[in-house]
């Protein structure tokens, strides 16, 4: 039995539907709230037997802060995929992120000891990643450092991390995966299902860049690394480095909108002295901080190397990402009409 948590996830529902093509049995963690019914349809996108693979799954109420409710769900499960987190960039949220992906981690291996799990995969981020390398990117030895400027998020990522390496040191057999930005279909509005929606909704972008990576890319190669019973590292799974701008300009011309508008490091500077003197009263204000201005400035080369040469692995194009998810989220948003 396999456990995935987050499975409702952008990335875990994936997972689960990859595993469950492997003939795998699968155990999928949930709130009571979750929306199972966006899970069923975003399947749909992936596979034509959707309703044959969701009615195989075994979800189940997990609460975190329950050992006794992680043990319960532990049980006759042999490999875990930790895929739930809080991802924003929102100083009101800091409690909740560094609550769910510092406390949540702990607590799921804390469960794991004395169970029968053999495996455990972690899903950190490339936010964790600051030290360059002699060509002057990011890899899989770029130590995090705390002196630099960093957002509650990849602070929380980082102390994840810093759980599942002392769990390793102890005997787990353990393998950490650190995503760039995630594309994907489903889930849309939140979390990295909010990528498509924000580049609708905001005229404006950024003069940096990140690293994307396409979410069936993502599974498939976490699938193969605990299969390859490949543990006591970390991965990065990217496909390419892009600017906000290039992305925006791609995805707003699909939806028939004009081009956004780049905004520079010097007017978002602006905006953190705008949220010092203003932001206790203007809510969108408090967005606009050191951190948050610095990694949306900032075009970081981030390496594939180590996952391409290990696994031999061929990532999706990003181009042929964007496609195939973009055309998803409009032929859904002319299904609501």
């Amino acid at each position: 039995m396999v456990f995935v948590t987050g499975a409702t996830g952008i990335l875990g529902r994936v997972i689960v539907l990859e595993l469950l093509k492997k003939g795998k049995n699968v155990r999928a963690a949930k709130r009571p709230a979750s929306n199972l019914d966006d899970v069923k349809h975003s399947y749909t996108f992936y596979t034509e037997n959707a309703d044959v693979f969701f009615n195989q799954i075994e979800w189940m109420n997990v609460d975190f802060d329950d050992i006794y409710s992680i043990q319960e769900a532990l049980k006759d499960v042999d490999e875990v995929y930790h895929c739930a987190a809080k991802v924003g960039f929102n100083p009101a949220d800091e409690k909740e992120i560094y609550h769910t992906n510092v406390k949540g981690t702990e607590n799921l291996l804390y469960a794991c000891e004395g169970s029968e799990v053999k495996k455990f995969l972690h899903v950190s981020s490339i936010a964790v990643l600051d030290l360059h390398n002699e060509n002057g990117e990011l890899d899989e030895k770029s130590d995090f450092n705390p002196k630099e400027e960093h957002s509650a998020y990849a602070i929380s990522k980082h102390l994840a991390e810093m759980e599942v390496w002392r769990a390793s040191a102890e005997g787990m057999n353990t393998v950490i995966v650190n995503p760039g930005m995630i594309i994907g279909s489903g889930n849309w509005g939140n979390s990295s299902g909010d990528f498509f929606p924000t580049m609708e909704k905001n005229s404006f972008t950024f003069s940096g860049g990140t690293s994307y990576a396409d979410v069936r890319d993502v599974a498939k190669i976490s699938i193969e690394l605990m299969e390859n019973n490949i543990f006591g590292e970390r991965f990065i799974i990217v496909s390419e480095n892009k600017r906000y701008a290039e992305m925006a300009q791609k995805i707003r011309k699909e939806l028939g909108l004009k081009e956004a508008k780049v905004l520079s490091r010097s007017q978002l500077n602006t905006g953190v002295w705008a949220n010092r003197l203003f932001g206790w009263f203007i809510p969108p204000l408090r967005m606009v901080t050191k951190s948050n201005v610095e990694a949306i400035s900032k075009m970081e080369s981030v390496s594939n190397k180590k996952i391409k040469e290990r696994l031999n692995y061929t990532f999706i194009p990003l181009e042929e990402t964007v496609n195939f998810h973009l055309k998803n989220y409009i032929n859904d948003k002319k299904k609501k009409k």
